[in-house]
């Protein structure tokens, strides 16, 4: 292969990783663009995970043998099956070594686990090249081609190990991308989810009502005394309540699967919830009151529900749920109650959070339409 052949592989493989947006999409588009590269006709990316001791294999590109998966979700190996991650990779390259690429053909004698692997699935030979991030073992990027033809040669190693390098680059992208999505819509100071994660998971929910009749709750928390902390004993010790009621609602919100604990902004936070019963979320809500006011600092958490599952009336937006959710909020913390305020309960806090904003005795309620309500 020519050399200006490689150099064009190598600018296609590095703008197709660079035109992903989501991991598998980084996955298939490093496996597939190394494989053309190559001039194989199969694949694979895998990942080393060091804690179980396994090679995963993240996808599977181009001509698949029987039952293999695109995108597998559990098709791991044993390390110690391919001794090279764990001793050649580690101790010749890691330790300062070059990160070399070598082949495997299905006529070696030494029936290595790969050779096995490509005689079972009719594959005349593979490079494997290390895939290093951070000066680490990584994983490692395999490519392989048919029985019968032309096996890979050293200079295909050598290749290999360039788009190796290739794809390493493509998943620090990936994993900055990622971070840099994760703190879009995560508070930074409890690590909780931030509003813009709870709007956009609340469209989606409400979304899912409308198709389904899944039953949303959403959970509005203010904790008490925050001011008082900080006006006492300073922003610090304010921040370290803020931080440990963000460990109670993260803990206590495992109680109900898939709900999303985040904090709003201040010291206002939140749980939502698409699927448990309005019952389930009211006594979740109840223990969340009770470990709040055992908190060392502070002085508990003033607590609104509001579900689909109890008689709220027409849900034309998440905006009307969220002012329910606010409105009994309110009236927990106006009532020094101890224990959460649920509309549809009370009979007082849907009349309030739908009365026009004018009439109410308190702030508007959050996304509040300026004049009518809404049903």
């Amino acid at each position: 292969m020519g050399e200006d052949v490689r150099l064009r592989a190598v600018v296609a493989l590095a703008q197709a990783m660079s035109a992903a947006h989501t991991p598998r999409e980084f996955w298939l588009a490093g496996a597939q663009g190394a494989c053309d590269a190559l001039g194989g006709d199969f694949a694979a990316l895998s990942v080393w995970q060091r804690d179980r001791g396994r090679l995963k294999v993240l996808v599977n590109a181009g001509a698949r043998a029987p039952g293999e998966e695109e995108f597998p979700d559990s098709e791991t190996y044993p390390v110690h099956h391919f001794p090279e991650i764990t001793e050649f990779l580690h101790e010749q390259w890691a330790g300062g070594g070059a990160p070399d690429a070598w082949v495997e053909t299905a006529d070696d004698r030494v029936p290595t686990a790969r050779v096995a692997g490509l005689r079972r699935r009719g594959r005349g030979s593979c490079v494997v090249a290390p895939v290093v991030l951070h000066g680490r073992a990584w994983g490692e990027l395999y490519v392989a081609r048919p029985a019968g033809a032309p096996p890979f040669d050293r200079d295909d190693a050598e290749f290999a190990t360039v788009l190796a390098a290739v794809v390493a680059a493509g998943i620090v992208q990936a994993e900055r991308l990622a971070e840099v999505r994760k703190l879009a819509f995560t508070d930074p100071l409890t690590g909780l989810a931030n509003r813009r994660a709870v709007d956009t998971r609340l469209d989606e929910a409400i979304e899912r009502y409308r198709a389904d009749g899944s039953v949303v709750s959403l959970v509005v928390c203010d904790l008490n005394g925050l001011k008082s902390v900080n006006d006492t004993h300073g922003h610090a010790a304010g921040d370290r309540l803020l931080e440990r009621f963000g460990s109670v609602l993260s803990r206590c919100g495992a109680m109900l699967p898939g709900a999303l604990a985040a904090r709003l902004g201040g010291d206002e936070f939140c749980l939502l919830t698409v699927g448990p019963g309005a019952d389930e979320v009211v006594a979740v809500a109840e223990e969340l009151c009770v470990r709040a006011a055992e908190l060392e600092t502070g002085e508990g958490v003033a607590c609104g529900v509001a579900s689909t599952g109890d008689p709220i009336g027409p849900l034309k937006s998440a905006r009307r749920l969220f002012r329910l959710a606010d409105a009994a909020q309110y009236q927990a913390k106006a009532a020094r109650s101890s224990k959460p305020v649920v509309a549809g309960r009370d009979g007082t806090v849907v009349p309030l959070a739908d009365a026009p904003p004018e009439t109410r005795d308190r702030r508007r309620f959050r996304d509040a339409p300026p004049v009518r309500p809404e049903s």
